[in-house]
């Protein structure tokens, strides 16, 4: 298997194990009263990642996980692991001041915890979540008035998007983070809570699984075939390697149901774009990549 596509599938397994063990964020964190700026700054959170360089505390961050991408300059930075392999000794030698974690990785909380470096234990929430996020850390590092602007941008947008998609009717859609490659096996689909209902809902969709109050819901073909979507919509990762013919193949997947409106009615769509499964400050141009998919008509 090429190394892109071991790439995109184990960052889409972090956002199903992620999204499986979501509540709501929270974004604590344990610090010296006389620390109120931190200097040496490691995330293994990609959003929380783009989010420490969008309000300018970029030049603090000394180290990345393993699957951040964005922005370019995080290419330079050393790699400490993820949520489900975090090099303590890397981390540690990098003498942090900050290491921002999963809320979920308890052990390595503790271990650093017991080193005395301040936390920032980050869990996925819905998109007031998100934007709340941007305005702490931008407080948190020293930065409070670029994390408001982010922020205030990110709302605005949002709003945008809403009045935009407003006058059209509302499909009900099947939003898809994650399945077997060129299978409809081992499905994953966004449930009523967390930023991926939450931006279904701005971009003018509603979700056939709103009633599940959880992030993720494993969907059988059977419950899509109840749930009868009018709109089918996959979202993955970023894969420029990915060519043409492989993402017709995958779309392609789902014309094997055909007693689905969604199908039926040729509403498929399938996006690639890391904006639209990492909700940081471009969360809300990922939703409107969602909106045009769901709606082109309101943007001719």
């Amino acid at each position: 298997m090429a190394a892109h596509s071991k790439s995109l599938i184990a960052a889409l397994a972090l956002l199903a194990i992620a999204a499986l063990h979501a509540n709501r964020q929270d974004p604590r964190v344990t610090a010296r009263p006389d620390a109120p700026t931190y200097k040496r700054i490691i995330s293994l959170v990609p959003n929380v990642t783009e989010i420490l360089f969008a309000v300018g505390a970029g030049p603090q961050v000394v180290a990345v996980g393993s699957f951040d991408t964005y922005p370019p300059e995080v290419a330079k930075l050393p790699r400490v692991g993820a949520l489900l392999d975090p090099d303590i000794e890397r981390m540690l030698s990098l003498h942090p001041d900050l290491v921002v974690i999963y809320g979920s990785q308890t052990d390595l909380e503790q271990q650093l915890t017991r080193a005395h470096i301040a936390l920032y234990p980050y869990r996925h929430g819905g998109l007031t979540d998100a934007i709340a996020t941007i305005r702490d850390v931008g407080s948190r590092t020293g930065h409070p008035a670029e994390g408001q602007r982010v922020a205030g941008d990110v709302e605005r947008k949002l709003d945008a998007i809403r009045a935009r998609v407003k006058p059209f009717a509302r499909p009900r859609t099947l939003l898809v983070f994650g399945r077997e490659r060129l299978a409809l096996r081992g499905i994953y689909a966004s449930g009523g809570r967390g930023f991926l209902a939450d931006m279904l809902d701005v971009a003018g969709g509603d979700n056939v699984f709103a009633d599940v109050r959880q992030e993720s819901v494993q969907a059988s073909t059977e419950a899509i075939l109840t749930k009868q979507p009018d709109a089918i919509v996959e979202v993955r990762a970023a894969d420029s390697a990915m060519p043409m013919a492989d993402r017709e193949a995958e779309l392609n997947v789902w014309r094997a149901l055909s007693a689905v409106n969604a199908v039926r009615h040729d509403r498929l769509a399938f996006l690639i774009d890391d904006r639209l499964v990492v909700p940081g400050p471009r969360v809300a141009e990922g939703t409107e990549l969602l909106a045009r998919a769901l709606h082109p008509e309101a943007y001719r």
